[in-house]
């Protein structure tokens, strides 16, 4: 499991909003170094989702293919303003990166924004928790940002 917090210049409704919409996730959705795709995006309870984060630079670090990590994955729970649940599993041939994770994203008022939670449960073996949580912070680093700005 990994766990991060980060505190937003932004009400509630605009960071929730800005996990639900697709262009805004393929915005922040992605760490230094990479681009994102939005192949597939459903912002609802129930709705799926299928992104691919590809690396600037050749590395061979790649989850499904040298360069490119590809997921899908599903909306469990969302409450309006204040949380949102995705199972998410990465498309790979390695065994060590199989398997549902469960991110979750929790919103509370804070003095002049946001404060927003999130976890990651269930890190296949092959994901090293220190990337994800830098990974993690790069993006939510990205989401304050096009939040604070509108």
């Amino acid at each position: 499991m990994t766990r991060s917090t980060r505190f937003i210049r932004a009400p509630r409704a605009a960071v929730y909003r800005a996990l639900l919409d697709a262009d805004a996730v393929r915005h922040w959705m992605v760490p230094d170094g990479m681009t994102s795709e939005i192949h597939s995006f459903e912002g609802w309870q129930g709705g799926g989702f299928r992104i691919s984060l590809t690396y600037d630079a050749p590395t061979g670090a790649g989850k499904t293919s040298a360069r490119t990590d590809t997921f899908h994955g599903r909306f469990v729970e969302l409450v309006p303003d204040a949380k949102v649940v995705q199972a998410v599993e990465f498309e790979t041939d390695d065994p060590a990166l199989r398997g549902e994770m469960t991110i979750t994203y929790v919103l509370t008022d804070a003095e002049g924004g946001t404060d927003l939670a999130f976890r990651h449960d269930d890190l296949p073996p092959g994901v090293s928790p220190a990337d994800n949580e830098l990974g993690t912070r790069m993006s939510l680093d990205k989401l304050a940002r096009l939040v604070e700005e509108d």
